[in-house]
């Protein structure tokens, strides 16, 4: 009998561009298990879609439940993102990036889960500039588009950003 090899499991995710009113996007820095804090990179808040929802009913969960924020506007998805990641077997990531506006406000931890907790060592605002001008890594490498998106540039369809 011939022996067929697994199909890599698929994870819907949705990673949302969080901006404030002075255009700045909430970041956080985390890492993978067994690195050590401050050894991770900043992305985008998100997280996977759960069974019954949508891309845009799991980004209004992650903003609650990764900032504390209630008070947001959803907008579109600008970005669609895929790549196999090994935590901890190989899976491949179906990202959908969706922009989302709201007064700002310093996010709250307080509905994060223990691995949340144990592996993101910093939620912060960032401006434009900062990102342009950082030397730690920050994903998407896209993310340099946000002008782009800033300026109003919504595209009908989702566009598609590189993987690495």
């Amino acid at each position: 009998m011939k022996k067929h090899a697994s199909a890599t499991p698929v994870r819907p995710t949705a990673r949302v561009l969080l901006l404030d009113r002075d255009d700045r996007i909430l970041l956080m820095k985390g890492r993978l298990p067994g690195r050590p804090p401050g050894h991770g990179a900043w992305f985008t808040i998100g997280g996977g879609v759960e069974a019954g929802e949508t891309y845009l009913e799991a980004a209004a969960r992650e903003i609650r439940e990764e900032t504390g924020i209630a008070e947001f506007e959803l907008g579109p998805a600008v970005w669609l993102r895929e790549g196999v990641l090994g935590i901890p077997e190989p899976t491949l990531f179906r990202e959908q990036y969706i922009v989302a506006r709201c007064h700002g406000a310093e996010p709250s931890r307080a509905g994060w889960n223990a691995l949340e907790r144990d592996l993101i060592d910093d939620i912060r605002w960032w401006t434009v500039q900062a990102l342009t001008t950082t030397q730690e890594p920050v994903f998407p490498p896209g993310l340099a588009r946000l002008p782009r998106v800033l300026a109003g540039d919504l595209p009908a369809e989702p566009r598609r950003i590189p993987w690495d």
